[in-house]
């Protein structure tokens, strides 16, 4: 059985660390850090961690809102999207995470692009 991009991650733990340097990192960023001003951080991070561990191919099943439902409300825009992509890029580099597994995370959450962004 060939290792998943969860296990090249580092399983469940690695990426939950990931995720709160990541919330640390967009929390700090004006642009985006108003979407999360009435979010329970520590469920948000939870859920963040449950999702990327699903669509990184990990034995987790996510069972959170759709990503519309999720984000429907919060008028999200591309460069925002962008952002916070950008947060996510860079806070798995800082993990030493290789370019191509960095890259796989992003495709995997590129694909609930137009779920999370809103209609223009």
């Amino acid at each position: 059985m060939s290792e998943t991009l969860y296990d090249r991650l580092g399983g469940r733990d690695a990426i939950a660390s990931v995720v709160d340097r990541f919330y640390e990192r967009v929390l700090s960023d004006e642009q985006v850090a108003h979407y999360f001003d009435d979010v329970d951080m520590q469920k948000q991070r939870a859920h963040q961690t449950q999702f990327i561990s699903a669509v990184a191919g990990g034995p987790v099943d996510y069972d959170g809102q759709s990503m519309e439902e999720a984000h429907e409300h919060l008028g999200i825009t591309r460069p925002d999207f962008e952002a916070i992509a950008t947060h996510l890029d860079e806070t798995l580099a800082e993990f030493d995470v290789p370019e191509d597994d960095r890259a796989a995370v992003l495709e995997a959450i590129a694909e609930y692009e137009d779920a999370i962004v809103a209609a223009a």
